[in-house]
């Protein structure tokens, strides 16, 4: 490990960033060093730039990747290294303002009626019935399921933040058949060598389940937290409280749900029919 892989992985430490933040921003830094065969230490802005370009380009990255390559660069150059020109001088991308696919509340009973495990079942109707982040969801302990007070303790949530949600009736029921079946010692959802569920081993399970099921839409985990969010917004719950269930920082984050919420659009009669 170089002297400066190891200071950027103290930094990432001391702040408190997510395992799988850390990991990222460090094959981020490693694919913009693989790149010019050389150590960002004697690297600088234009070389930023170049690598940036060359993503956006030539590299067909997705707007995530190059924001990610964008965050952890930032990071790299302002945080390790200490460089005032990182913040301005490595601009974020413009993002394109997509709305999310929606799946129906029916759409999403089906597909977590078809997914055989009752482990990978258990974690997806958390993501979905919580409003959870896949990361959130697999990093639950048994006890941070209160089925007395009929909330779920989210710790250490994006940001590092904690928050509760709500617990369904429906999911508790489910989980103590799982539990049941499966009984976990200390994670709510087990893995591999004490450790939890792997993220990467429910993203598998959700593309195969929807193939499986001939779902030709877009169905991701991250879609059921939508999903999630504009159902609540259609059953009329205020914007502010969805904005607590999902922890996001800023009511901007939770607002675009209004554009996708069929509930908003009731009651709204087109100039045109008003000349009928």
């Amino acid at each position: 490990m170089t002297p400066l892989r190891k200071r950027m992985i103290e930094d990432l430490q001391v702040r408190k960033y997510a395992r799988s933040t850390q990991y990222n921003y460090l094959r981020c830094v490693s694919n913009y060093a693989d790149f010019f065969h050389r150590s960002p230490e004697v690297l600088g802005q234009e070389d930023v730039r170049t690598f940036l370009v060359y993503l956006a380009t030539d590299g067909k990255a997705s707007f995530g990747v190059v924001r990610y390559h964008v965050s952890a660069l930032r990071f790299l150059y302002h945080v390790t290294l200490g460089q005032v020109w990182a913040v301005d001088g490595i601009p974020y991308p413009k993002r394109e303002k997509t709305l999310p696919t929606i799946p129906s509340r029916e759409q999403v009973v089906r597909f977590l009626k078809g997914v055989p495990n009752i482990k990978h079942r258990a974690a997806l109707m958390t993501c979905y019935a919580g409003g959870l982040r896949l990361s959130e969801a697999v990093a639950l302990k048994i006890a941070d399921v209160d089925s007395r007070r009929m909330v779920i303790h989210v710790h250490r949530g994006k940001g590092a933040k904690d928050r509760i949600v709500p617990l369904s009736t429906t999911l508790l029921e489910l989980l103590r058949v799982y539990y049941k079946a499966v009984r976990p010692q200390d994670w709510l959802f087990p893995g591999r060598y004490g450790q939890h569920l792997s993220t990467r081993v429910i993203d598998t399970v959700c593309l195969r389940v929807r193939r499986e099921l001939g779902i030709k839409t877009k169905l991701t985990v991250h879609t059921l937290r939508h999903a999630f969010a504009t159902h609540l917004l259609d059953a009329g719950t205020n914007l502010r409280t969805i904005q607590m269930i999902l922890g996001h920082s800023s009511i901007q984050s939770t607002a675009v749900y209004t554009h996708v919420s069929t509930k908003t659009l009731e009651g709204v009669t087109s100039p045109l029919d008003a000349t009928r």
